[in-house]
């Protein structure tokens, strides 16, 4: 008896310590479903129905890969990647990929406040309404809060993505369909399907998740001893960006796609719901996505925040008040402003800006993972914490996989204004 209860005790310590540690990676998981990769979901989902599922298995697992290196890297250097990135290979090098990395994010961040503005029309609010008042709660909730209430505040938004679980059910799928499909590859020449499955990609796995979950990592302090649950927090992470996605592509594809609607945005598939599975899945859906959007609209600008700080050396931590970190909060306020306006100006076209950060994404982000492949294989820098042959294979052949889709999706972004 006195065995069991102290195998309770350990298990429940155990678990205890994960709900500590936990943040940085299950809120990078979250926000990747962000507007632009809900628009992208939806879109998969009303064109090809369930036919692109079994992707989703590959990216869970390329995910879980790069955002474990990304932690591991912050648990035994304590640095952010942009810093690692400056000590490792020089300010030019770290200037060029976060300038372009700033750049992507602040077309991103753009997108976010459109998909603010979007949720609040489907409610009826006008988006000179929503847009400031999202800039406003998301500039105070990082300015004025600990680390700690931030990072609480952001899980407890994740929560919130249970909209689009309750959305998929709602749409009442053929579920045994819908598992046939996961589990049965299908690739088709026609190129609206490769350009689609491309963008899957190109958004689930983006350059900002590396840099904000690692700097995340370095604020919160979690050390070497609690590596094994900041690891599972980047597993559990990964996990949810594809279990929502999943949910996401379900509900379109098994309303929209019989009846050959199409969709560009979030908005329009929260909108095109309704008739067909009633006001509460497209009230749902629209909540998830002013939920997502309001994340995004946090996350991005932090994270650039944190990684151009760290390139030129400036203090970058939340857990700092403004007198110590001037150039920090100046660029996040920065961001959001830049962010909020853009989507108040009458005429801007939203969706070029989209596809213009999207094709700079896809540019940056190769190169991110090769100067992540590097570095963590420096003794140098973490010492016996490198990468296991197994794992740099697996890595590097994944690597390569995402520079070949994301140079794809640079191409047919540039090109497709053009078709």
């Amino acid at each position: 008896m006195a065995r069991m209860r102290r195998s309770l005790s350990m298990r429940w310590q155990r678990f205890a310590l994960f709900f500590a540690v936990m943040g940085p990676g299950i809120i990078t998981g979250a926000v990747d479903n962000d507007a632009p990769g809900i628009a992208t979901y939806s879109m998969a989902g009303a064109r090809f129905g369930y036919r692109m599922l079994w992707i989703l298995l590959f990216l869970m697992i390329t995910l879980a890969l790069i955002q474990e290196m990304t932690s591991r890297m912050g648990v035994v250097t304590g640095k952010g990647l942009g810093a690692l990135i400056r000590e490792r290979f020089g300010l030019r090098t770290a200037f060029y990929v976060l300038a372009a990395l700033a750049f992507a994010n602040a077309g991103t961040t753009i997108a976010e406040f459109a998909g603010i503005a979007a949720a609040g029309e489907i409610f009826g609010v006008s988006r000179y309404l929503t847009v400031p008042l999202g800039a406003v709660f998301v500039w105070l909730l990082v300015l004025r809060g600990s680390y700690r209430t931030v990072e609480r505040f952001f899980l407890a938004f994740s929560l919130l993505y249970v909209t689009y679980i309750v959305s998929g059910f709602l749409a009442q799928p053929p579920w045994a369909e819908v598992l046939r499909e996961m589990v049965t590859p299908q690739v088709s020449l026609e190129p609206s399907f490769l350009l689609t499955m491309i963008a899957i990609v190109g958004t689930t796995i983006a350059p900002w998740m590396q840099f904000y979950q690692q700097a995340a990592v370095a604020d919160k302090g979690i050390s070497l001893k609690h590596y094994p649950q900041e690891r599972l927090d980047s597993y559990v992470g990964s996990f949810v960006t594809v279990f929502v996605c999943f949910f996401v592509m379900v509900a379109c594809g098994a309303l929209l796609y019989p009846r050959g609607i199409r969709v560009e945005t979030a908005g329009e598939a929260a909108l095109a719901l309704a008739p067909l599975a009633g006001r509460y899945c497209s009230a749902l859906f629209a909540l998830g996505l002013l939920n997502s959007s309001v994340m995004g609209a946090s996350i991005l600008p932090l994270s650039t925040a944190y990684a151009v700080s760290e390139a030129f050396g400036w203090e970058s931590a939340v857990a700092r008040p403004f007198r110590e970190a001037r150039p920090f909060y100046y660029f996040y306020t920065g961001m959001i402003v830049l962010g909020a306006l853009a989507v108040l100006v009458p005429g801007l076209n939203l969706m070029q800006v989209m596809l213009l950060s999207q094709a700079v994404n896809g540019m940056v982000l190769p190169v991110v993972l090769v100067l992540m492949l590097l570095i963590i294989n420096d003794p140098r820098v973490m010492g016996r914490y490198t990468n296991p042959r197994i794992t740099n294979i697996l890595c590097w052949a994944q690597a390569i996989l995402v520079t070949l889709a994301t140079a794809a999706l640079v191409v047919t972004t540039f090109l497709q204004p053009a078709a």
